[in-house]
């Protein structure tokens, strides 16, 4: 996992305040351990919206509740696969490790994404 310093995290301390990225399975297990919410975006290297999201996801990672990782599904097919991944990008949002909530179509907004992340850290 890409290590974020102390000075990267948000004033709450729930969060670093940019993207995490997770390059094993390990990591995933790490996040998980570590964060009660977590949004993942599975991308794969060479997707335009992926990268047209990576602003979009530094905004949500500075803004929402949580942590936002990003997983590239052909570097880390096992976490890919547990999520049935089909369509780059999804964003999955995970509530005490659990998917609570999907986005698969598409580009999303900052606003979207946010506020999808505020209604789960509110259950």
């Amino acid at each position: 996992m890409t290590e974020t310093a102390s000075s990267e995290m948000v004033g709450d301390g729930s969060g670093p305040q940019k993207p995490v990225q997770l390059d094993s399975a390990a990591d995933y297990d790490e996040l998980l351990e570590t964060h009660d919410l977590v949004l993942l975006e599975f991308i794969t290297s060479g997707c335009g919206i992926c990268a047209s999201m990576e602003p979009v996801l530094g905004a949500v990672a500075r803004s929402a509740p949580g942590v936002v990782a990003t997983v590239n599904a052909g570097l880390v097919p096992d976490v890919a696969d547990k999520y049935d991944i089909r369509s780059v990008p999804t964003l999955v949002v995970l509530r005490d490790g659990e998917e609570v909530a999907r986005l698969d179509d598409g580009f999303q907004s900052a606003e979207t994404v946010v506020e999808l992340l505020e209604t789960h850290a509110a259950e």
